[in-house]
């Protein structure tokens, strides 16, 4: 018999998870965790690997943990089911709240599947987790078995989306095995992220200014793309814009390649060691976009702001 978490019992769960007050951890029991998850590992795995959304709706990059953030954008733009949601990925690691984050987005996930949609960004990864902190959160908070099972659902996760035929997103960037959109769609689940592949791409793949063409990834995974290679992506598949995460920037946004790709990232003041603003993207139903910026709190002193490069792990790139 499949697990259910009766309707009372989510709403129960997601008013408890709302409840959150700053800085503090929420006790939720772990056998609603468990159900919980079980459900959306369903929900997600019949969703195609390419979701295709209809507008309006908000599209925020990597969140980290950093439930209040998570928390402030659905203060500003509204709840589940009042406004709908894409997710870039990486909902963990690195932040104090990863268990909260995820579980509340799954939640609405159940709840609200039209409402709120979730990709599988890098650190939606065994591997990963184990160096960044989700493993750690959840050995210390519950056990080693909730976090094998918050990674089986990672592994049911789509991994790319296109909003009104016109925006193409995804976690990391573009890839040399991309030829056509069925690649996407044919690509197999439950899976892992293995350290090479379309699948390792669409979540590890990053723009560079420097380059031409294809190159090596500083990462020690995947590539860097030019410019080149959006603006021919764009004309080849008839888009206006491509839309990723997986890098802080500064303002919460950055354009590259003549305004046709942009980086999104949404945890402000990312790690609580960098000034940078989080921004989420609304796009209405005409696929005008509004960005929506969440400024960082002011620190003392000057502080300039250095780019992370953040690296696979050795476990992973063997």
């Amino acid at each position: 018999m499949k697990p259910m978490l009766l309707p009372k019992h989510l709403d129960d769960l997601i008013d408890t998870l709302l409840a959150w007050k700053f800085d503090k951890r929420i006790n939720v029991p772990e056998v609603d965790i468990f159900k919980l998850l079980q459900i959306a590992r369903g929900v997600l795995i019949e969703e195609p690997m390419l979701l295709e959304i209809e507008a309006p709706i908000n599209v925020l990059g990597d969140i980290h943990g950093q439930y209040g953030d998570m928390l402030r954008y659905f203060d500003s733009a509204g709840h589940p089911p009042k406004a709908s949601y894409l997710f870039l990925g990486d909902y963990v690691d690195r932040g104090k709240h990863s268990v909260e984050t995820l579980t509340l987005l799954l939640a609405y996930k159940v709840k609200f599947p039209f409402s709120m949609f979730l990709l599988r960004g890098n650190h939606e990864s065994a591997s990963i987790n184990q160096v960044y902190g989700f493993f750690d959160e959840c050995k210390r908070r519950f056990t080693v078995r909730l976090w094998r099972c918050f990674v089986d659902t990672y592994n049911c996760m789509p991994v790319a989306a296109i909003i009104g035929n016109r925006i193409f997103c995804c976690h990391g960037g573009l890839s040399p095995l991309l030829h056509d959109f069925n690649d996407i769609r044919n690509l197999s689940r439950p899976c892992e992220i293995k350290t090479n592949g379309l699948l390792c791409d669409l979540l590890w793949a990053d723009p560079d200014p420097a380059v031409v063409g294809w190159a090596k990834n500083s990462r020690g995974v995947s590539f860097t793309f030019g410019a080149d290679i959006v603006i021919q992506f764009i004309a080849r598949f008839n888009l206006d814009l491509v839309c990723r995460a997986h890098q802080v920037v500064e303002d919460g946004y950055e354009f590259f390649a003549k305004r046709q790709l942009i980086t999104l990232f949404s945890a402000v003041n990312y790690c609580g060691e960098y000034d940078n603003a989080g921004a989420m993207m609304c796009v209405d139903e005409l696929l005008n976009i509004t960005l929506v910026v969440m400024k960082p709190k002011k620190r003392e002193g000057e502080v300039k702001f250095t780019a992370l490069v953040e690296k696979a792990p050795e476990k992973m790139k063997k």
